[in-house]
């Protein structure tokens, strides 16, 4: 592979006082690929995405983004686009405003690639509701088009499909494969067997330690 692309997580321990998370965990997400983690609640599948994000730190081994060190060279990956847990917004503005109020921390894009981001993951970026009262879907497509707005070149997705329905994640899956075509390289964790054997290119599974 190319080591300065993608992501590559090596020796990694991580432990919270006498509870041990993460033990020796290896994986590569190459670019253009998919890497899906899967497991049950408390495995440590999102102990170890925020790992990757620079959110935590790991008390052994080494984590690098496109050839970045993490927590030593970068304290958080550039071009990188993250849905952890429930994405945050502001409740009381609309959906666009959010986005422009996140993308204005960077500057690097501006109105007419969030409306059109907000088109790709049906939301319509015209839309006055405020997000205080968007479903539970509409909030995640929100999530979803926040991790993408900025073009990145990695992409750190927890359970990015939550609370949408059979359409909606169906049109989510084909535009994941469209970012993997674009070359992006994606770790994704989901409990929908579906999402893992039709999207992955390979798959990690992550046992709770004992």
């Amino acid at each position: 592979m190319d080591c300065e692309k993608g992501v590559r997580v090596e020796h990694v321990d991580k432990a919270f006082g006498r509870e041990q998370v993460l033990s020796d965990v290896n994986l590569t997400i190459l670019p253009g690929q998919i890497c899906g983690i899967v497991g049950r609640n408390g495995s440590g599948k999102t102990v170890l995405m925020k790992c990757i994000c620079g959110f935590l730190q790991p008390d052994k081994g080494t984590i690098r983004v496109n050839g970045r060190l993490v927590g030593r060279e970068c304290d958080f990956p550039e071009r990188i686009g993250v849905i952890i847990e429930t994405p945050g917004f502001l409740p009381h503005v609309s959906g666009f405003r959010n986005l422009r109020i996140l993308a204005e921390l960077k500057g690097q894009i501006g109105k007419r690639e969030i409306q059109e981001t907000m088109a790709k993951v049906g939301l319509s970026p015209g839309l006055k509701k405020p997000v205080a009262k968007y479903s539970l879907g509409m909030r995640q497509r929100l999530g979803i088009a926040q991790a993408i707005m900025e073009n990145p070149d990695v992409l750190i997705l927890d359970e990015p499909f939550n609370g949408l329905d059979k359409e909606g994640a169906a049109a989510m899956r084909r535009l994941m494969k469209e970012l993997k075509a674009q070359g992006k390289a994606i770790l994704l964790a989901s409990h929908n067997a579906q999402d893992i054997e039709e999207l992955c290119d390979v798959v990690h599974e992550m046992e709770e330690w004992k």
